[in-house]
């Protein structure tokens, strides 16, 4: 009996561990969000676009030239420019790098092509991911 108690006891500390996500699970949960943005998008629904960004007055972005701030303010832009589904049309991103800043940030680095009756339009743009409360929300956003 005294030689299977430490055995228990080393069984349940083992079987017990939490496992933290790997930066292939990370990487994986990123592009995920950015395809259902991309879905979002392309179906015209921009809160559902929305939904990838931190929901905060501290959400950052950046494009012509000038920043601004918040999430509800990010999305009054873009619902003035993209009134349409004739202005959304069909968004694709193409993900150059995702690269780990820590355990709970990522920058991506990529290219967003939209085909659209409005005019077709493409551009750069680098976000930045971090981990708020277990979900990955975009919290900085660069686009030209």
């Amino acid at each position: 009996m005294k030689t299977i108690l430490p055995i228990i006891a080393l069984f349940l500390i083992f079987s017990c561990k939490t496992t933290q996500p790997t930066a292939t699970d990370d990487e994986a949960a990123i592009r995920s969000i950015l395809a259902q943005q991309q879905k979002a998008w392309s179906e015209n629904d921009i809160e559902g676009f929305m939904s990838g960004y931190w929901k905060s007055e501290e959400l950052t972005y950046y494009s012509g030239g000038k920043i601004t701030k918040g999430w509800q303010t990010t999305l009054a832009n873009y619902k003035r420019n993209y009134p349409t589904a004739k202005e959304t049309g069909t968004l694709n991103f193409e993900i150059a790098n995702i690269t780990k800043i820590n355990a709970d940030a990522y920058w991506v680095m990529g290219s967003y092509f939209l085909s659209r009756e409005a005019g077709d339009a493409n551009g750069t743009f680098m976000i930045v991911f971090k981990r708020i409360n277990g979900e990955w929300k975009i919290i900085g956003d660069s686009s030209c």
